[in-house]
């Protein structure tokens, strides 16, 4: 029988597949003209006022967005459902949310993201009991997949979101390969923030390499040479070799992210990410 939330997902899996059958993604094996949006960055006006907010990150040119609040059962104070169909009222999707999930909330959270229509939910962090040691990682490792377990029988995809603290070595090994290595490539993807991985020294042209296929979702973030995040093209980080492994990476929704705006207002700032994207990172 055909649930609400069946068909909810369908639906919005459907329009959310159709930026990229167009795209030079499959084409060209690098990103489309198609642009995604964490809400992260705009997160105060979301807040105040999704409906408005959404509207004007449609008018900028996105097409596709992800969620940075997820709670009590809601979206930006929304029902999964309303906040679903306000996304695709404004023409936009929403393919991802970053998700606080824990063992005792799990399911009940991916529930919520399928009633969303969302594709993915991401963990965006972990606990401190379990980024502290290797044992912790690998704990984490099979939270990662009873999680991936759970979306797929919902119909959408499990993720894990990095920032720098997964790259320091512990007794000689790098958290982060332990989280790969132990997690099932068929129930989790991981998706991979450019800033914070290239704050930590590492390469992700080595990640996506070493990985092939894992990365199906990326932040697109510029980093100042103080280590700071940036708006995209006023930063230190070459993104056209990177860009060059989309491919390579498994990449399939990219987005603009900013975690503090600096030097423009958010909403400029993002207006400014995807001219620079568009203009500079295509050609």
């Amino acid at each position: 029988m055909t649930t609400r939330r069946d068909f909810l997902r369908r639906s919005a899996l459907a329009v959310a597949a159709m930026p990229l059958l167009k795209s030079k993604l499959f084409a060209l094996s690098r990103p489309s003209e198609k642009t995604g949006l964490a809400l992260y960055t705009i997160r105060d006006a979301m807040l105040k006022d999704p409906a408005k907010t959404l509207a004007e990150a449609a008018a900028t040119g996105y097409n596709w967005i992800e969620a940075a609040d997820h709670s009590n059962g809601k979206f930006y104070g929304l029902l999964p459902g309303e906040f679903g169909r306000l996304v695709r009222k404004t023409g936009m999707v929403p393919v991802s949310s970053h998700s606080s999930m824990t063992p005792d909330n799990y399911e009940k959270m991916i529930g919520e993201a399928a009633d969303a229509g969302m594709e993915y939910i991401i963990l965006p962090s972990l606990p401190d009991e379990w980024n502290s040691s290797i044992d912790g990682y690998q704990r984490a490792a099979d939270f990662f997949n009873k999680a991936g377990e759970k979306s797929r029988k919902e119909g959408i995809k499990f993720g894990f979101h990095n920032h720098q603290e997964e790259f320091k070595e512990i007794k000689g090994r790098i958290p982060y390969d332990i989280l790969l290595e132990n997690s099932d490539p068929k129930l989790v993807i991981f998706e991979i923030d450019l800033a914070w991985i290239n704050a930590a020294g590492k390469d992700p042209i080595h990640y996506f390499r070493k990985y092939p296929g894992r990365f199906a979702l990326w932040h697109l973030k510029d980093l100042t040479p103080e280590k700071k995040d940036a708006t995209l093209g006023e930063g230190i980080i070459d993104f056209k070799p990177i860009l060059a492994e989309a491919k390579t990476a498994g990449m399939k929704y990219w987005f603009v992210e900013q975690d503090y705006c600096r030097t423009h207002t958010p909403m400029e700032s993002i207006s400014i990410s995807r001219t620079y994207y568009l203009n500079n990172l295509l050609k």
